[in-house]
């Protein structure tokens, strides 16, 4: 058997040069196709199968072990469409193009090995996780089934994790968007007593939102990030549109958030007289901590970086699409590892910068959780 870790090692160039071109191509959720297809070429060429879907650009690659069941990694392709020097456009500003690097490479490692396999490695390659709807479409094709680990990993900023530490857990928040529309009655701006303002309504609601508090000491916050109303200086619109931005540290506190939410918006529509329509448009559940994942990933990264650079669990305020796995999904032991790289100045900043260094090492820790996990997991232990 060939060392699946020395390999790495020795295609270390070819693995930078991978992510450089990959950072290149930096494609929007759901418009991932040359990124897809770039990843596919290598992974069939390397003579692993594929499965693609008919109505989106996500894939799978398996390496067959003697048994049915499947041990998964988890990469996401897309990249945020941001204003990069004056210019939007697609920027791959999350390190995207760096997982798929990570996961591509530890597939191409493992197929190389021509290791014995207890279980088929299954490797997803996920389309629109920045839409946070990549995860629950994946689900929908069954890319978990027969799924007994599923693993990832994300690129961390330096002041969550050092470079050359990694974390065995990623726990972010959970996070939703509420768009709304406040109907008044429109009027001149001379004669408001004829009218009924909701850029009013809109302040008072703002008021309101800030005074909840709910019991427990998780972490949650809900403001007003958008609002718009008016086009005239002397006329009280008709309507006003907002956005809420939801953040919740655990999954209950989300739903004790939310309900509280849904409560002023009601209250707040009676007490100005003025219609308020509100939705969902988007969720994302909080991580949840499986122990059994957990623990490998300390040994993979204890492996490959020493134990002494083992992280503590990376607190994060941001969300991720990859907990629609765990939230659907509560039998299948997962966990995101968090890769210390040196990452500045920040997740989503349109000139991110990290130390691609650490993407050698980061690879190196995905083989060994699937190593780890390939040795250690049976069904009748879940």
């Amino acid at each position: 058997m060939n060392n699946p870790i020395q390999f790495i090692s020795d295609h270390k160039e070819q693995l930078l040069q991978t992510y450089q071109e990959l950072h290149a191509l930096a494609e929007p959720s759901w418009e991932e196709k040359k990124t897809s297809r770039y990843l596919q070429d290598k992974l069939s060429a390397a003579g692993l199968q594929i499965k693609t879907y008919p109505d989106h650009y996500g894939f799978i690659a398996e390496i067959p072990g003697e048994k049915e069941s499947v041990i998964a990694l988890r990469a996401d392709m897309d990249a945020l469409v941001q204003e990069v020097d004056g210019v939007v456009k697609a920027n791959h500003s999350c390190g995207h193009d760096g997982h798929s690097t990570m996961a591509l490479y530890a597939a191409l490692a493992l197929q190389n090995s021509k290791a014995t396999l207890q279980h088929t490695i299954r490797f997803i390659f996920q389309p629109a996780e920045e839409k946070a709807e990549g995860a629950l479409q994946m689900m929908k094709e069954g890319v978990l089934e027969n799924v007994l680990f599923l693993g990832g990993v994300h690129v961390r900023p330096h002041t969550e994790v050092p470079y050359g530490k990694s974390a065995p857990v990623i726990l972010h928040g959970s996070s939703a968007t509420l768009t709304g529309v406040i109907t008044g009655t429109p009027a001149h701006a001379a004669r408001p007593e004829e009218g009924n303002n909701p850029i009013e309504a809109a302040s008072l609601l703002i008021q309101a939102l800030k005074q909840i508090r709910l019991q427990g000491n998780k972490k949650y916050s809900i403001k007003m990030t958008e609002l718009h109303g008016g086009e005239t200086s002397n006329s009280i619109p008709e309507s006003a549109r907002f956005t809420l931005d939801v953040r919740a540290e655990a999954n209950e506190t989300m739903v004790a958030l939310l309900a509280k939410a849904q409560y002023i918006i009601e209250s707040t529509a009676k007490l100005t007289e003025t219609n308020i329509a509100c939705e969902q448009i988007g969720y994302s559940p909080a991580a949840t901590e499986n122990s059994v994942a957990v623990r490998m990933a300390q040994h993979a990264i204890g492996s490959v970086l020493g134990r002494e650079n083992v992280a503590g669990p990376c607190i994060s305020q941001g969300a991720e699409d990859f907990h629609f796995y765990t939230w659907k999904t509560p039998h299948i032991p997962a966990t995101m590892i968090g890769l210390g790289c040196d990452l500045k100045p920040g997740l989503h900043h349109p000139q991110m910068t990290f130390n691609t260094d650490a993407l050698v090492y980061g690879t190196k820790i995905l083989i060994e959780l699937v190593m780890k996990a390939d040795q250690e997991l049976e069904e009748n232990i879940l």
